[in-house]
């Protein structure tokens, strides 16, 4: 356990800032797993609209430093690339 004041509270943000993370990052994983159900039943109808829900999601992680700007940018582009192909 941490000893001075400044440890614990660093102690106690961190903890809050791991829930929000796992948080954030378990429902940018759902959306874009759904996305990718979606496209393995041929739902095009049902995957171009869930592709802005997955859109939103990997940019509102990109902005909180989730995952890198450009891991969002390069998972967009294959996303859209694969609900085109249908």
């Amino acid at each position: 356990m941490p000893i001075t004041k400044s440890a614990q509270k660093a102690l106690r943000q961190n903890k809050r800032r791991r829930v929000r993370n796992v948080r954030q990052s378990r429902s940018l994983k759902d959306e874009i797993k759904s996305l990718k159900k979606l496209v393995a039943n041929k739902d095009k109808k049902g995957a171009s609209g869930a592709l802005p829900k997955v859109y939103k999601a990997l940019d509102k992680a990109a902005k909180t430093n989730l995952i890198k700007k450009n891991t969002a940018s390069r998972l967009k582009s294959r996303l859209t690339k694969t609900v085109n192909k249908l």
